[in-house]
């Protein structure tokens, strides 16, 4: 075994793409990788300082949407050019956007599925952005991405994660088992 020193390698790191509206009305949207669940019904991310820390600040509603193989390059953008210098960079990504139904957040029409957010609780936070847990208001689901059962089928969405060790993004697998039923073999 081969040690390293501590770094952000919790496996794997979901590619999420925030939404929120710039105080002008002009959607814009962040990449962040550091977030999870956090109970039943609410999420956590760790946010730095950005144009969308800003418009969580003034209003505390976003959209959460998860990153796939067809909008990784998009997603990547959105993570890498601020909305501080670049405020048209959703046109540039060529994202088009609608107004959640539940949240004043935009949904962008490219992913799968989104999650409506209403920040319930900021922690230690600073000039240097917080932490945020929110509450799953609504989730949303392009119909082509259901399954038979009529829920979302996560195996067609083609979702990544981001690799942090190699700075890479990796496509998730195919289901290789069944939750809560494969392990009462051991029993």
């Amino acid at each position: 075994m081969k040690n390293f020193k501590p770094k952000a390698w919790l496996l794997p790191q979901p590619v999420l793409i925030i939404g929120t509206y710039d105080n002008d009305g002009t959607p814009n949207a962040m990449n962040a990788a550091w977030g999870g669940q956090w109970d039943m019904n609410e999420i956590m991310i760790s946010l730095g300082s950005h144009a969308t820390t800003d418009n969580l600040n003034r209003n505390g509603e976003f959209t959460l949407a998860f990153a796939t193989k067809s909008t990784m390059e998009a997603a990547d953008f959105v993570g890498i050019v601020s909305g501080k210098k670049v405020p048209d960079k959703i046109a540039k990504a060529g994202w088009n956007q609608t107004k959640a139904e539940n949240v004043d957040a935009p949904v962008f029409d490219c992913f799968p599925m989104t999650m409506e957010c209403r920040i319930k609780e900021k922690l230690y936070e600073s000039e240097s952005g917080f932490y945020m847990i929110a509450e799953i208001v609504n989730i949303v689901c392009d119909e082509a991405y259901l399954a038979e059962d009529g829920k979302p089928d996560v195996e067609k969405m083609e979702l990544i994660t981001f690799d942090p060790i190699h700075n890479g993004y990796i496509v998730l697998g195919s289901r290789v088992g069944n939750a809560f039923h494969d392990g009462i073999a051991l029993k």
